[in-house]
Protein backbone atom coordinates (compact mmCIF):
# COMPACT_ATOMS: atom_id res chain seq x y z
CA UNK A 1 0.00 0.00 0.00
CA UNK A 2 1.21 3.62 -0.72
CA UNK A 3 1.46 5.23 2.21
CA UNK A 4 3.00 9.00 1.93
CA UNK A 5 6.09 9.70 3.98
CA UNK A 6 5.27 13.02 6.29
CA UNK A 7 7.23 14.99 8.41
CA UNK A 8 5.32 18.25 10.23
CA UNK A 9 7.22 21.47 9.72
CA UNK A 10 6.51 23.66 12.63
CA UNK A 11 6.41 27.10 12.93
CA UNK A 12 4.57 29.64 15.04
CA UNK A 13 0.76 29.40 14.54
CA UNK A 14 1.66 26.97 11.57
CA UNK A 15 1.34 23.03 11.33
CA UNK A 16 1.45 21.65 7.54
CA UNK A 17 2.77 18.45 6.06
CA UNK A 18 5.60 17.79 3.79
CA UNK A 19 6.20 15.33 1.67
CA UNK A 20 9.68 13.04 2.01
CA UNK A 21 11.12 12.15 -1.43
CA UNK A 22 10.00 8.70 -2.36
CA UNK A 23 10.49 6.83 -6.07
CA UNK A 24 8.38 3.61 -7.20
CA UNK A 25 9.46 1.18 -10.26
CA UNK A 26 8.34 -1.41 -12.45
CA UNK A 27 10.51 -3.24 -14.60
CA UNK A 28 10.28 -5.10 -17.53
CA UNK A 29 12.45 -8.36 -16.19
CA UNK A 30 9.62 -8.22 -13.06
CA UNK A 31 11.82 -7.61 -10.49
CA UNK A 32 10.13 -4.48 -9.36
CA UNK A 33 6.41 -4.10 -9.63
CA UNK A 34 5.25 -0.77 -8.28
CA UNK A 35 8.16 -1.31 -6.04
CA UNK A 36 9.63 1.00 -3.24
CA UNK A 37 12.80 2.46 -5.55
CA UNK A 38 15.58 4.83 -3.99
CA UNK A 39 14.51 7.81 -4.31
CA UNK A 40 15.64 10.99 -5.54
CA UNK A 41 17.97 13.47 -3.27
CA UNK A 42 18.10 17.09 -3.51
CA UNK A 43 20.52 18.73 -6.13
CA UNK A 44 22.82 16.76 -8.69
CA UNK A 45 24.11 14.18 -6.55
CA UNK A 46 26.48 11.50 -7.52
CA UNK A 47 25.96 9.35 -11.00
CA UNK A 48 29.18 7.44 -10.82
CA UNK A 49 29.84 5.46 -13.60
CA UNK A 50 25.78 5.58 -14.51
CA UNK A 51 24.81 7.14 -18.27
CA UNK A 52 23.21 10.64 -17.21
CA UNK A 53 20.41 12.72 -18.27
CA UNK A 54 18.80 15.84 -17.78
CA UNK A 55 15.01 16.74 -17.46
CA UNK A 56 13.47 20.09 -17.04
CA UNK A 57 9.82 20.81 -15.30
CA UNK A 58 8.00 24.16 -15.34
CA UNK A 59 6.23 23.81 -11.47
CA UNK A 60 5.46 27.55 -11.94
CA UNK A 61 2.01 28.51 -12.20
CA UNK A 62 3.22 29.67 -15.77
CA UNK A 63 4.15 25.60 -16.06
CA UNK A 64 0.69 24.58 -16.00
CA UNK A 65 -1.18 22.92 -18.69
CA UNK A 66 -3.93 20.44 -18.71
CA UNK A 67 -5.66 18.81 -15.85
CA UNK A 68 -6.19 14.87 -15.32
CA UNK A 69 -9.36 13.10 -15.22
CA UNK A 70 -8.21 9.79 -14.19
CA UNK A 71 -6.60 6.35 -15.78
CA UNK A 72 -7.90 3.23 -16.24
CA UNK A 73 -9.08 0.38 -19.54
CA UNK A 74 -11.94 -0.83 -21.09
CA UNK A 75 -14.64 -2.74 -18.54
CA UNK A 76 -16.11 -5.32 -21.68
CA UNK A 77 -17.75 -7.88 -21.18
CA UNK A 78 -15.05 -10.35 -21.09
CA UNK A 79 -13.94 -8.20 -18.47
CA UNK A 80 -17.42 -8.97 -16.45
CA UNK A 81 -17.43 -12.59 -16.95
CA UNK A 82 -14.10 -13.02 -15.86
CA UNK A 83 -14.60 -10.91 -12.77
CA UNK A 84 -17.63 -12.53 -11.59
CA UNK A 85 -16.13 -16.32 -12.07
CA UNK A 86 -13.59 -15.43 -9.56
CA UNK A 87 -14.66 -16.07 -5.86
CA UNK A 88 -15.82 -13.61 -3.66
CA UNK A 89 -13.01 -13.10 -1.49
CA UNK A 90 -10.54 -12.78 -4.71
CA UNK A 91 -12.83 -10.40 -6.67
CA UNK A 92 -13.04 -8.13 -4.02
CA UNK A 93 -9.11 -8.36 -3.67
CA UNK A 94 -9.34 -7.22 -7.23
CA UNK A 95 -11.50 -4.53 -7.27
CA UNK A 96 -9.77 -2.75 -4.17
CA UNK A 97 -6.75 -3.25 -6.30
CA UNK A 98 -7.72 -1.71 -9.03
CA UNK A 99 -9.82 0.95 -8.33
CA UNK A 100 -8.69 2.29 -4.18
CA UNK A 101 -5.00 4.13 -3.43
CA UNK A 102 -4.01 0.95 -2.05
CA UNK A 103 -3.32 -0.27 -5.46
CA UNK A 104 -3.67 1.01 -9.15
CA UNK A 105 -6.50 4.03 -8.11
CA UNK A 106 -8.03 3.85 -11.35
CA UNK A 107 -10.21 6.83 -11.60
CA UNK A 108 -11.29 6.05 -15.35
CA UNK A 109 -13.34 3.32 -17.06
CA UNK A 110 -14.40 3.25 -20.69
CA UNK A 111 -17.57 0.35 -20.98
CA UNK A 112 -19.15 -1.27 -24.02
CA UNK A 113 -22.88 -0.04 -24.80
CA UNK A 114 -24.35 -3.31 -25.38
CA UNK A 115 -21.52 -6.66 -27.46
CA UNK A 116 -18.07 -5.31 -28.61
CA UNK A 117 -16.11 -8.23 -29.71
CA UNK A 118 -14.89 -9.02 -26.57
CA UNK A 119 -18.12 -10.37 -25.95
CA UNK A 120 -19.30 -14.12 -25.70
CA UNK A 121 -21.15 -15.22 -28.62
CA UNK A 122 -24.20 -14.17 -29.75
CA UNK A 123 -23.46 -9.80 -30.60
CA UNK A 124 -26.71 -8.36 -29.10
CA UNK A 125 -27.80 -4.98 -28.15
CA UNK A 126 -30.57 -3.34 -25.38
CA UNK A 127 -33.40 -3.36 -28.13
CA UNK A 128 -32.74 -6.39 -30.47
CA UNK A 129 -36.56 -7.40 -30.22
CA UNK A 130 -39.11 -6.93 -33.81
CA UNK A 131 -43.28 -7.98 -33.47
CA UNK A 132 -44.19 -9.30 -36.05
CA UNK A 133 -41.87 -7.85 -38.43
CA UNK A 134 -42.63 -4.08 -36.87
CA UNK A 135 -39.92 -2.74 -35.47
CA UNK A 136 -39.58 -1.42 -31.86
CA UNK A 137 -40.35 1.97 -32.88
CA UNK A 138 -41.31 3.30 -29.17
CA UNK A 139 -38.34 1.50 -27.50
CA UNK A 140 -40.84 -0.42 -25.32
CA UNK A 141 -38.88 -3.61 -25.35
CA UNK A 142 -35.33 -1.81 -24.37
CA UNK A 143 -34.20 -4.28 -21.77
CA UNK A 144 -30.66 -4.31 -20.47
CA UNK A 145 -30.44 -8.23 -20.35
CA UNK A 146 -28.07 -10.56 -18.03
CA UNK A 147 -25.37 -8.80 -19.39
CA UNK A 148 -26.08 -5.43 -19.48
CA UNK A 149 -27.03 -5.58 -16.18
CA UNK A 150 -24.08 -7.30 -14.92
CA UNK A 151 -22.27 -4.61 -16.70
CA UNK A 152 -24.21 -2.06 -14.26
CA UNK A 153 -23.43 -3.76 -11.50
CA UNK A 154 -20.29 -4.37 -11.64
CA UNK A 155 -19.73 -0.50 -12.86
CA UNK A 156 -21.90 1.23 -9.91
CA UNK A 157 -19.59 -1.55 -7.53
CA UNK A 158 -16.51 0.54 -8.72
CA UNK A 159 -18.03 3.91 -8.28
CA UNK A 160 -18.45 2.44 -5.02
CA UNK A 161 -15.18 2.41 -4.57
CA UNK A 162 -14.06 5.23 -6.26
CA UNK A 163 -16.37 7.99 -6.15
CA UNK A 164 -14.34 10.25 -8.15
CA UNK A 165 -14.69 7.49 -11.27
CA UNK A 166 -15.03 8.76 -14.48
CA UNK A 167 -17.59 6.55 -16.61
CA UNK A 168 -17.34 6.78 -20.08
CA UNK A 169 -19.77 4.39 -22.25
CA UNK A 170 -19.34 3.60 -26.60
CA UNK A 171 -21.52 1.24 -28.28
CA UNK A 172 -20.08 -1.15 -31.15
CA UNK A 173 -23.24 -0.52 -32.84
CA UNK A 174 -26.61 -0.22 -32.47
CA UNK A 175 -29.97 -2.37 -32.76
CA UNK A 176 -29.43 -3.72 -36.30
CA UNK A 177 -33.31 -2.43 -37.47
CA UNK A 178 -31.76 0.90 -37.03
CA UNK A 179 -29.11 0.62 -39.65
CA UNK A 180 -29.50 -0.26 -43.27
CA UNK A 181 -28.24 -3.64 -43.77
CA UNK A 182 -30.69 -4.34 -40.64
CA UNK A 183 -28.24 -6.11 -38.64
CA UNK A 184 -26.03 -6.10 -35.92
CA UNK A 185 -22.70 -7.91 -37.72
CA UNK A 186 -22.79 -9.34 -40.95
CA UNK A 187 -22.02 -7.69 -43.78
CA UNK A 188 -20.22 -4.49 -44.29
CA UNK A 189 -23.17 -3.38 -47.35
CA UNK A 190 -25.24 -0.57 -46.11
CA UNK A 191 -23.56 -0.55 -42.73
CA UNK A 192 -24.97 2.72 -41.44
CA UNK A 193 -27.68 4.30 -39.79
CA UNK A 194 -30.82 4.33 -41.57
CA UNK A 195 -31.72 8.03 -40.81
CA UNK A 196 -35.35 6.95 -40.63
CA UNK A 197 -34.53 6.02 -37.22
CA UNK A 198 -32.55 8.54 -36.02
CA UNK A 199 -35.16 9.45 -33.02
CA UNK A 200 -34.76 6.37 -31.80
CA UNK A 201 -31.03 6.15 -32.08
CA UNK A 202 -31.28 9.12 -30.07
CA UNK A 203 -33.76 7.70 -27.43
CA UNK A 204 -31.57 4.76 -27.56
CA UNK A 205 -29.05 6.70 -25.46
CA UNK A 206 -31.69 8.05 -23.06
CA UNK A 207 -32.65 4.51 -22.14
CA UNK A 208 -29.22 3.38 -21.61
CA UNK A 209 -28.19 5.97 -19.97
CA UNK A 210 -31.31 5.81 -17.55
CA UNK A 211 -31.24 2.39 -17.14
CA UNK A 212 -27.89 1.90 -15.97
CA UNK A 213 -28.08 5.26 -14.04
CA UNK A 214 -31.11 3.75 -11.52
CA UNK A 215 -28.64 1.13 -10.71
CA UNK A 216 -26.03 2.75 -9.68
CA UNK A 217 -23.89 3.37 -12.22
CA UNK A 218 -24.06 7.07 -13.59
CA UNK A 219 -22.33 7.21 -17.17
CA UNK A 220 -20.15 10.98 -17.50
CA UNK A 221 -19.68 11.16 -20.97
CA UNK A 222 -20.71 8.68 -24.20
CA UNK A 223 -19.30 8.71 -27.72
CA UNK A 224 -21.99 8.17 -30.36
CA UNK A 225 -19.99 5.68 -31.91
CA UNK A 226 -16.98 3.48 -31.70
CA UNK A 227 -14.12 3.66 -34.35
CA UNK A 228 -16.97 5.54 -36.63
CA UNK A 229 -14.59 4.69 -39.83
CA UNK A 230 -14.04 1.28 -38.79
CA UNK A 231 -16.60 -1.01 -40.77
CA UNK A 232 -16.37 -4.45 -40.24
CA UNK A 233 -18.31 -7.89 -40.92
CA UNK A 234 -17.34 -10.07 -38.11
CA UNK A 235 -18.41 -7.93 -35.09
CA UNK A 236 -20.59 -5.35 -34.18
CA UNK A 237 -19.29 -1.61 -36.31
CA UNK A 238 -21.64 0.90 -37.81
CA UNK A 239 -20.05 4.26 -39.95
CA UNK A 240 -20.96 7.82 -39.61
CA UNK A 241 -19.36 10.26 -41.28
CA UNK A 242 -17.78 13.31 -39.74
CA UNK A 243 -20.88 15.64 -40.82
CA UNK A 244 -23.10 12.73 -39.83
CA UNK A 245 -21.78 12.27 -36.35
CA UNK A 246 -21.76 16.66 -36.03
CA UNK A 247 -25.70 16.83 -37.09
CA UNK A 248 -26.66 13.76 -34.99
CA UNK A 249 -25.34 15.37 -31.74
CA UNK A 250 -26.54 18.96 -32.32
CA UNK A 251 -30.12 17.71 -33.52
CA UNK A 252 -30.72 14.66 -32.31
CA UNK A 253 -28.49 12.93 -29.48
CA UNK A 254 -27.91 16.27 -27.79
CA UNK A 255 -31.15 17.49 -27.28
CA UNK A 256 -32.36 14.01 -26.43
CA UNK A 257 -30.29 13.95 -23.47
CA UNK A 258 -30.84 17.78 -22.65
CA UNK A 259 -34.45 17.18 -22.75
CA UNK A 260 -34.21 14.12 -20.42
CA UNK A 261 -32.51 16.41 -17.98
CA UNK A 262 -29.27 14.41 -18.26
CA UNK A 263 -26.19 15.99 -17.58
CA UNK A 264 -24.10 13.27 -19.55
CA UNK A 265 -21.36 14.57 -22.06
CA UNK A 266 -20.78 14.24 -25.27
CA UNK A 267 -17.64 13.31 -26.60
CA UNK A 268 -15.81 13.05 -30.60
CA UNK A 269 -14.92 10.69 -32.84
CA UNK A 270 -13.30 7.70 -30.62
CA UNK A 271 -10.83 6.89 -33.49
CA UNK A 272 -7.83 6.92 -34.59
CA UNK A 273 -5.37 10.09 -34.53
CA UNK A 274 -4.39 9.89 -38.51
CA UNK A 275 -7.90 11.37 -39.00
CA UNK A 276 -7.95 14.79 -36.90
CA UNK A 277 -10.00 16.62 -39.63
CA UNK A 278 -13.48 14.38 -38.14
CA UNK A 279 -13.56 15.87 -34.94
CA UNK A 280 -12.87 18.95 -35.98
CA UNK A 281 -15.65 18.78 -38.07
CA UNK A 282 -17.75 17.46 -35.12
CA UNK A 283 -16.94 20.31 -33.70
CA UNK A 284 -17.67 22.78 -36.22
CA UNK A 285 -21.71 21.18 -36.18
CA UNK A 286 -22.24 20.35 -32.27
CA UNK A 287 -19.76 22.30 -30.81
CA UNK A 288 -21.83 23.41 -27.75
CA UNK A 289 -22.75 19.34 -27.21
CA UNK A 290 -18.95 18.61 -27.50
CA UNK A 291 -16.58 19.48 -24.92
CA UNK A 292 -13.94 16.61 -25.56
CA UNK A 293 -12.36 14.17 -27.95
CA UNK A 294 -11.64 10.95 -27.91
CA UNK A 295 -8.50 9.20 -29.81
CA UNK A 296 -7.24 5.57 -30.16
CA UNK A 297 -3.32 4.57 -30.34
CA UNK A 298 -3.72 2.33 -33.90
CA UNK A 299 -2.62 4.81 -36.89
CA UNK A 300 0.24 4.08 -38.38
CA UNK A 301 2.56 5.94 -37.79
CA UNK A 302 1.42 6.68 -34.66
CA UNK A 303 2.49 10.51 -33.84
CA UNK A 304 1.18 11.22 -30.03
CA UNK A 305 1.98 15.71 -31.81
CA UNK A 306 -1.09 15.46 -33.25
CA UNK A 307 -2.95 15.76 -30.08
CA UNK A 308 -0.63 19.27 -29.26
CA UNK A 309 -1.72 20.32 -32.95
CA UNK A 310 -5.70 19.95 -31.81
CA UNK A 311 -5.04 21.66 -29.04
CA UNK A 312 -3.43 24.18 -29.92
CA UNK A 313 -6.12 24.83 -32.91
CA UNK A 314 -9.02 23.90 -29.64
CA UNK A 315 -7.66 25.17 -26.72
CA UNK A 316 -10.66 25.08 -24.59
CA UNK A 317 -11.59 21.08 -25.95
CA UNK A 318 -10.42 18.59 -23.61
CA UNK A 319 -8.80 15.33 -24.76
CA UNK A 320 -8.42 11.45 -24.48
CA UNK A 321 -7.24 8.67 -25.24
CA UNK A 322 -9.60 6.07 -24.52
CA UNK A 323 -8.50 2.67 -26.55
CA UNK A 324 -4.94 0.98 -27.24
CA UNK A 325 -4.75 -3.00 -26.81
CA UNK A 326 -2.17 -4.85 -24.91
CA UNK A 327 -1.42 -8.61 -25.87
CA UNK A 328 0.79 -11.34 -24.04
CA UNK A 329 0.12 -13.69 -27.52
CA UNK A 330 1.00 -11.17 -29.76
CA UNK A 331 3.75 -9.71 -27.40
CA UNK A 332 2.85 -5.81 -27.14
CA UNK A 333 6.35 -3.86 -25.60
CA UNK A 334 7.03 -4.31 -22.70
CA UNK A 335 6.66 -0.37 -22.02
CA UNK A 336 3.59 -0.03 -24.45
CA UNK A 337 1.43 0.53 -22.30
CA UNK A 338 3.81 3.46 -20.45
CA UNK A 339 3.84 4.48 -24.09
CA UNK A 340 0.16 4.91 -24.98
CA UNK A 341 0.05 6.69 -21.31
CA UNK A 342 3.64 8.93 -21.60
CA UNK A 343 2.42 10.46 -25.29
CA UNK A 344 -0.57 11.40 -24.88
CA UNK A 345 -0.11 13.08 -21.48
CA UNK A 346 2.84 14.93 -22.58
CA UNK A 347 0.23 16.51 -25.40
CA UNK A 348 -2.55 17.62 -23.59
CA UNK A 349 -4.59 14.41 -22.90
CA UNK A 350 -6.65 14.33 -20.13
CA UNK A 351 -6.77 10.60 -19.05
CA UNK A 352 -6.03 7.13 -20.79
CA UNK A 353 -7.88 4.31 -20.73
CA UNK A 354 -6.34 1.21 -22.05
CA UNK A 355 -7.83 -1.70 -23.96
CA UNK A 356 -9.35 -4.05 -21.95
CA UNK A 357 -9.07 -4.05 -18.03
CA UNK A 358 -9.79 -8.15 -17.90
CA UNK A 359 -9.68 -11.29 -20.06
CA UNK A 360 -9.31 -15.07 -19.08
CA UNK A 361 -6.10 -16.72 -20.46
CA UNK A 362 -7.37 -17.45 -23.85
CA UNK A 363 -7.83 -13.68 -24.00
CA UNK A 364 -11.27 -13.97 -23.77
CA UNK A 365 -14.14 -14.48 -24.12
CA UNK A 366 -14.50 -12.75 -27.05
CA UNK A 367 -16.81 -13.05 -30.58
CA UNK A 368 -16.06 -15.86 -33.08
CA UNK A 369 -14.89 -14.41 -36.45
CA UNK A 370 -11.45 -13.20 -37.80
CA UNK A 371 -12.41 -9.15 -37.29
CA UNK A 372 -13.13 -10.05 -33.07
CA UNK A 373 -9.84 -9.63 -31.38
CA UNK A 374 -8.41 -12.78 -30.12
CA UNK A 375 -5.16 -11.90 -29.06
CA UNK A 376 -6.58 -9.07 -27.10
CA UNK A 377 -4.99 -9.38 -23.57
CA UNK A 378 -6.45 -7.78 -20.17
CA UNK A 379 -4.48 -5.96 -17.85
CA UNK A 380 -5.84 -8.50 -15.62
CA UNK A 381 -6.17 -12.39 -16.85
CA UNK A 382 -8.47 -14.38 -14.81
CA UNK A 383 -8.23 -18.12 -14.72
CA UNK A 384 -11.64 -18.97 -14.54
CA UNK A 385 -11.13 -22.73 -13.48
CA UNK A 386 -8.60 -22.05 -10.51
CA UNK A 387 -10.70 -18.69 -9.54
CA UNK A 388 -7.00 -17.03 -9.24
CA UNK A 389 -6.46 -13.68 -11.52
CA UNK A 390 -3.05 -12.37 -12.46
CA UNK A 391 -1.69 -8.46 -12.80
CA UNK A 392 -0.10 -8.48 -15.76
CA UNK A 393 3.13 -6.11 -16.57
CA UNK A 394 0.99 -3.90 -18.32
CA UNK A 395 -1.09 -3.17 -15.37
CA UNK A 396 1.73 -2.04 -13.55
CA UNK A 397 3.17 0.11 -15.98
CA UNK A 398 -0.21 2.18 -16.16
CA UNK A 399 -0.15 2.05 -12.25
CA UNK A 400 3.16 3.73 -12.48
CA UNK A 401 0.25 6.82 -13.47
CA UNK A 402 -2.55 6.17 -11.99
CA UNK A 403 -1.64 5.83 -8.45
CA UNK A 404 0.73 8.92 -8.19
CA UNK A 405 -1.00 11.62 -10.78
CA UNK A 406 -4.12 11.59 -8.45
CA UNK A 407 -7.37 12.70 -10.62
CA UNK A 408 -7.41 16.76 -10.78
CA UNK A 409 -3.31 16.89 -11.11
CA UNK A 410 -2.21 19.26 -12.92
CA UNK A 411 0.44 18.16 -15.59
CA UNK A 412 3.02 20.68 -16.19
CA UNK A 413 5.41 21.70 -19.18
CA UNK A 414 8.97 20.14 -19.40
CA UNK A 415 11.74 19.19 -21.58
CA UNK A 416 14.50 16.07 -22.11
CA UNK A 417 12.13 13.25 -23.40
CA UNK A 418 13.38 11.58 -26.61
CA UNK A 419 12.96 8.55 -28.13
CA UNK A 420 16.22 6.97 -30.93
CA UNK A 421 14.77 5.35 -34.31
CA UNK A 422 15.72 2.08 -32.36
CA UNK A 423 13.11 2.67 -29.89
CA UNK A 424 15.60 3.23 -26.79
CA UNK A 425 15.36 7.00 -25.16
CA UNK A 426 13.98 8.19 -22.05
CA UNK A 427 11.05 9.81 -21.54
CA UNK A 428 8.95 11.87 -18.67
CA UNK A 429 6.01 13.44 -17.62
CA UNK A 430 5.16 15.37 -14.51
CA UNK A 431 2.10 16.66 -12.50
CA UNK A 432 1.33 18.63 -9.71
CA UNK A 433 -1.08 16.89 -7.69
CA UNK A 434 -4.05 19.37 -6.24
CA UNK A 435 -4.80 18.18 -3.11
CA UNK A 436 -1.25 18.55 -1.51
CA UNK A 437 1.12 20.02 -3.65
CA UNK A 438 3.34 17.21 -4.61
CA UNK A 439 5.01 16.94 -7.49
CA UNK A 440 4.67 13.47 -9.38
CA UNK A 441 7.33 12.72 -12.01
CA UNK A 442 7.41 9.63 -14.28
CA UNK A 443 10.18 8.53 -15.98
CA UNK A 444 10.17 5.65 -18.64
CA UNK A 445 13.67 4.39 -19.28
CA UNK A 446 13.88 2.44 -22.19
CA UNK A 447 17.44 1.69 -22.51
CA UNK A 448 19.01 -1.62 -21.17
CA UNK A 449 20.92 0.09 -18.36
CA UNK A 450 20.63 2.10 -15.70
CA UNK A 451 20.63 6.18 -16.26
CA UNK A 452 21.69 8.83 -13.55
CA UNK A 453 18.60 11.58 -14.27
CA UNK A 454 18.68 14.96 -12.97
CA UNK A 455 15.75 17.08 -13.11
CA UNK A 456 15.69 20.35 -13.19
CA UNK A 457 12.13 23.15 -11.53
CA UNK A 458 11.67 26.14 -12.64
CA UNK A 459 11.37 26.65 -9.48
CA UNK A 460 15.20 26.87 -8.97
CA UNK A 461 14.81 23.30 -7.33
CA UNK A 462 17.03 19.97 -8.56
CA UNK A 463 16.28 16.37 -8.08
CA UNK A 464 18.37 13.96 -8.95
CA UNK A 465 18.14 10.13 -8.43
CA UNK A 466 18.70 6.44 -10.37
CA UNK A 467 16.58 5.37 -13.09
CA UNK A 468 16.54 1.49 -13.30
CA UNK A 469 17.29 -0.06 -16.52
CA UNK A 470 14.06 -1.02 -18.64
CA UNK A 471 11.37 0.21 -16.40
CA UNK A 472 9.42 2.80 -15.61
CA UNK A 473 10.34 5.01 -11.90
CA UNK A 474 7.87 7.44 -10.75
CA UNK A 475 9.34 9.90 -8.09
CA UNK A 476 6.77 11.91 -5.83
CA UNK A 477 8.27 14.99 -4.91
CA UNK A 478 7.21 17.40 -1.60
CA UNK A 479 5.47 20.63 -3.25
CA UNK A 480 7.10 23.46 -3.92
CA UNK A 481 8.87 25.26 -1.18
CA UNK A 482 8.85 22.18 1.31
Amino acid sequence: MYIPVITLLIAPGLVTAAIQPQAYASSADGRYKLSSYSAPVRGTGTPGSNSTWKLTIDDTPFGRKQTIKGFGAAVTDSTVAVFNALPSSQRTALLNTLMTSAGANFAMVRHTIASSDMSANPAYSYDDSTTNGVNDLSLVNFNLGDRGSAMASLLAEMRRLQPGLTIIGSPWSPPGWMKLNRVIQGTTVNNNLDHAYVSQFAQYFVKYLQAYQSRGAKIDAITIQNEPLNSRAQMPTMYIYADEAGDLIQNNIGPALRNAGLDTKIWAYDHNTDQPSYPATVLSRAGGYVPAVAWHCYANPLDWSVLTNFHNAHPNVEQYMTECWTSARQPTPWHWAASFTMGPLQNWASGVTAWVLGTDTNDGPHLTGSDACDKCTGLVTVDTAAGTYNLRGDYYMMAQFSRFMRKGAVVMSGTGSWTYGDGSGLESVAATNADDGSRTVVIENKFGNEIYVTVEAKSGEVWSGLVYRNSVVTWVLPAVGQ
